[in-house]
């Protein structure tokens, strides 16, 4: 920087304050210190800046795993829209485990990063002492029992009342769900299953508890796992919403080995449209829940928080507008 300040013919403070987009400077002055900065290739020493400021201008993103689809895409949109305000992400992976869950609230590493993103799946009521932690943090999902911090989510009730009852609009009766967890008081699962529920007495229908299909990890596996054990019980079936595409995927990978055509004899719709869906055979029906935007708001969320961390405010809460996005899987045409 004296190096710069030299050619530009400026004080150092000059220099740092055109590199720190300060405003106040003239024109002719700015140009100066850019031409310099440009030809002696200067690069700002960014720990160095850091260790003054007290920042590290790194955040965290922690998600149960990154081999579901979901949690996959959206760590890309949180990246990409991190990078936009100049942070850094680093992810931590849960792997669903309670343990590892109440570790990140811990902070045991929160001098590594400026503030967390968090989505919890494993912790429950008991767990709310666990949340008040002195750091910034953003949560997402369902499970914040209550928290005082930022909280970003989906229409998750809602959503799924809409794919239901699109389901119902094509004539369908039969319609089976798949990612059920029996007991859950907290969580997507029963929140998306209210949704089905409701959506099923605004028509006026009854449901048979056999189409209620139990599934633990929402991963492909287990879509195909619990649609085989339907069609092995011999329960009919029109129809399958399921908790998430890849339980759809699985779903429908176990109707194709039967020779049950899709959507004909089947239709199949999903959740949280994943880029997969669109490349399935037929093409998934998905809601769409707001993945960017969740993405764009935390980041936004935490980085204010981090730029006013000392000064109180009132936590907020936004919810994600979301879609239904029909495709072949239940209209038998291209969306």
């Amino acid at each position: 920087m004296h190096d710069v300040a030299q050619l530009a013919g400026v004080s150092i403070k000059t220099v740092s304050n055109v590199v720190n987009g300060y405003p106040y400077i003239r024109d002719t002055t700015r140009d100066r210190v850019l031409a310099a900065i440009k030809e002696l290739d200067y690069q700002m020493n960014v720990s160095a800046r850091n260790l003054r400021s007290g920042r590290t201008g790194m955040i965290c993103l922690a998600v149960p795993e990154l081999s579901l689809p979901y949690f996959a895409e959206l760590a890309d949109s949180v990246i990409r829209a991190a990078e936009d305000v100049g942070l850094t992400v680093i992810i931590e992976q849960t792997g669903a485990d309670r343990a590892r869950e109440l570790e990140i609230l811990s902070g045991k590493r929160k001098h590594l990063t400026d503030g967390l993103i968090f989505s919890p799946l494993e912790l429950g009521p008991e767990d709310k002492p666990a949340f008040d932690v002195s750091f910034p943090m953003v949560l997402l999902g369902e499970r914040i029992f209550g928290s005082s911090h930022d909280h970003v989510t989906m229409h998750n009730v809602e959503a799924a009342r809409a794919a239901t009852a699109h389901l119902i609009g094509l004539g369908r009766r039969r319609i089976a769900l798949i990612g059920a967890h029996e007991g859950e008081q907290v969580g997507s699962a029963r929140l998306r299953t209210e949704g089905y529920v409701r959506a099923h007495e605004d028509a006026g229908m009854e449901i048979d508890p056999a189409l209620i299909g139990e599934a633990g990890m929402w991963h492909r596996a287990n879509g195909a796992e619990t649609m085989d054990r339907m069609l092995d019980a011999g329960i009919e079936i029109d129809a399958v919403f399921a908790l998430n595409d890849a339980l759809a995927l699985g779903a429908m990978h176990a109707l194709h080995q039967r020779r049950i055509a899709v959507p004909e004899q089947v239709a199949v719709i999903g959740f949280d449209d994943i880029d997969e869906a669109r490349y399935a055979a037929p093409p998934l029906s998905s809601v769409s829940p707001g993945r960017e935007d969740i993405a764009r708001t935390a980041v936004h969320l935490l980085q204010q928080q981090i730029e006013d961390r000392g000064t109180p405010r009132a936590p907020v809460e936004i919810v994600a507008d979301y879609e239904i996005v029909v495709r072949e899987s239940t209209s038998g045409v291209s969306a």
